[in-house]
């Protein structure tokens, strides 16, 4: 945490910079902050021999500090978009091992092909209904702050 917070200030400054080399440092800047999270996170992990991955124990982290203000998300917004956006490459090392167990597919392919679709489908189903019931709430406080202005402009 003490690497994000002499990060983060700097990031600050170089978002107000628009120019290629100002975009760049703000990318990286932030991208190494959310590492630095998840590295703090996964030595934690690591040394208390927690059950839990040190990059759920990082998530969890980033979530709170985002919820409470320890963060703003302006702060690791375009960190984390790099990082999504490219993300396929981050799986090619793992396409390349599994191309080295060609026996495993062979005798289990039938298996591991319904796992890997199970699981899709279950993250589908996740993510529809958490982005469902974001929206519900979404427009129940916008509704919320709509009333409350029409009520202070009336009384």
């Amino acid at each position: 945490m003490i690497v994000l917070a002499a990060i983060l200030p700097f990031s600050k400054f170089v978002t107000r910079t628009r120019a290629p080399l100002g975009r760049f440092m703000r990318i990286a800047l932030q991208s190494a902050a959310l590492a630095g999270i998840w590295l703090v996170a996964d030595l934690a992990a690591r040394t208390f021999h927690l059950p839990v991955p040190g990059g759920v124990i990082g998530l969890l982290a980033l979530l709170a500090l985002l919820f409470c203000g320890g963060i703003a998300p302006r702060w690791v917004k375009a960190g984390a978009d790099w990082l999504l956006t490219d993300m396929l490459l981050f799986f090619i090392p793992a396409a390349v091992a599994a191309v080295q167990y060609g026996g495993l597919f062979r005798e289990d392919g039938w298996r591991l092909a319904l796992v890997v679709v199970f699981g899709t489908l279950m993250v589908m189903i996740a993510v529809a209904f958490a982005v469902e019931q974001a929206s519900k709430l979404e427009r129940r406080l916008q509704l919320r702050r709509i009333s409350s202005a029409r009520q202070a402009a009336r009384g």
